[in-house]
């Protein structure tokens, strides 16, 4: 046992399509936690998504004081808050931190270029970590390992670039920039401000993590080479651990991992993956034909393996580089139903996800040996069985399923000293769920099925370019 103190730390982990809170020990048992989903996406104009209003902030605001309601422990025995959220968003900052303008989602078609000054008043450039940090401490403080896309990193050292061309090719001013610091150490301390805002004890430390796909990866145990992590969420992609930038690849890229000094090597991902799930059950409600996530689990266990030739091409939102890219379903035959069709859907992210693994790891030159899954769609036994057969390796699932609240829960646990070291605290705080292991019968099934995507999602993407 490395617990070195007693006490509790709040994990905030703000999502794309929600805010949740754990409250945690240091052995890893959550004690409270909250849940407030977050306001539809605002897109005033094609290309452009943000996030409404002040929406984030307040669902973090709300998700803490409900946590902290349902909390029957001490509560002056919270040591300090573990902030996590959202890569790839950015937030333009007046000079007394409130926001000039809406902050900009990961999927808005500006973060993948150079900053342009939209309004008059913009003093600071940040990510959304940076903001609920300076909401939170009143600091211009923000964890460096949030900073990837179109900003002047420097990614070996974790800092700002010393090079001017860098400034230039990303639009930014260094004055604009907040300070930058790595995963455990404070961001600063709860304002009195803040304190009454969420509920949270004044003066305690706010601790760095880094993107929330790192973050959720150290709360599932990610160790082993062998090992890939598949988060079920808006974003779906494969990760396994590094310990390098790589140079460029089209098959694989290097993220910052959620230690210092560390770093995830991913796959090319499914940009509305979980998201597409969500909207078919939010569109067959819409109809009158409501059923819960749980009910088109069962009734698409039923559903034979390949859908009744369904094929999903999910590009319900297109990448940058090939914008006219839409999301298809094709072969109905008037056979099939909502079944049918949800079931396609989890086929398509299981046979897209794992080929794209298969790329990154071959440039990797590593083999797979298991398959950690998290987010959402990892409480589905029928999502379980299907990954475990077409990527043909043994699946778990990390016993608390909100990873990235779990591992923000470990960066403030490291950051206060409640334990030692990094990897005593995974062993303490991190425990398996689930375990499927591969059905052979399923996998040769999957085997013909994932045939047929790589045949016809390729035509499908050629239709869409050849009528752009």
């Amino acid at each position: 046992m490395t617990v070195t103190a007693r006490g509790y730390v709040v994990a905030i982990d703000n999502g794309s399509q929600s805010t949740k809170v754990l409250i945690v020990d240091g052995d890893g048992v959550v004690h409270a936690s909250a849940r407030v989903p977050l306001r539809p996406y605002a897109s005033p104009s094609p290309g452009r998504w943000e996030h409404p209003d002040d929406d984030l902030w307040d669902s973090v605001v709300a998700a803490v004081r409900e946590a902290l309601a349902r909390f029957d422990g001490d509560h002056s025995e919270i040591r300090g808050v573990g902030l996590c959220t959202i890569r790839f968003c950015r937030a333009v900052l007046r000079n007394d931190g409130s926001l000039a303008q809406p902050i900009m989602s990961w999927m808005d078609e500006r973060l993948p270029h150079a900053y342009e000054r939209e309004v008059q008043d913009a003093a600071y450039v940040t990510t959304s970590s940076g903001y609920i940090g300076h909401r939170l401490t009143g600091e211009r403080r923000d964890a460096a390992g949030n900073y990837q896309g179109m900003w002047p990193i420097d990614s070996e050292r974790w800092t700002w670039s010393g090079d001017a061309s860098e400034y230039a090719r990303t639009g930014m001013d260094p004055q604009m920039l907040f300070e930058l610091v790595a995963p455990g150490e404070a961001l600063g301390r709860v304002t009195a401000a803040a304190a009454h805002r969420t509920g949270l004890p004044a003066g305690i430390p706010v601790i760095a993590t880094s993107n929330d796909k790192a973050v959720e990866a150290l709360g599932a145990g990610l160790r082993e080479e062998g090992d890939a992590l598949l988060s079920l969420g808006t974003y779906v992609a494969t990760m396994t651990v590094g310990d390098r930038p790589l140079g460029s690849n089209a098959d694989v890229w290097t993220n910052f991992g959620a230690e210092p000094g560390a770093y995830l090597y991913e796959s090319n991902g499914v940009r509305r993956g979980m998201w597409t799930v969500s909207w078919f059950r939010e569109l067959i409600s819409s109809s009158g034909c409501g059923m819960t996530e749980e009910e088109l689990n069962v009734g698409a266990a039923q559903v034979p393996v390949g859908a009744g030739g369904i094929v999903a091409a999910l590009d319900w939102l297109a990448p940058p580089d090939e914008p006219w890219r839409r999301g298809a379903l094709v072969g109905f035959d008037g056979t099939q139903g909502r079944f049918h069709i949800y079931r396609a859907i989890l086929e398509a992210l299981a046979i897209e996800t794992a080929a794209s693994d298969d790329r990154a790891r071959a440039v990797l030159g590593r083999r797979r040996r298991s398959l950690v899954v998290t987010g959402g769609g990892s409480s589905s036994p029928l999502m379980l069985q299907i990954l475990a057969a077409v990527y043909r390796v043994p699946v778990r699932t990390p016993l608390v399923r909100d990873a990235a609240g779990m591992g923000a829960a470990i960066c403030a646990a490291v950051g206060l000293g409640m334990h030692r070291s990094w990897e005593g605290a995974v062993d303490a705080m991190v425990r398996e769920g689930e375990r499927v292991d591969v059905d052979l019968e399923l996998a040769r099934g999957y085997e013909e099925v994932a045939r047929t995507y790589a045949t016809v999602i390729p035509r499908i993407r050629r239709l869409f370019s050849e009528t752009d």
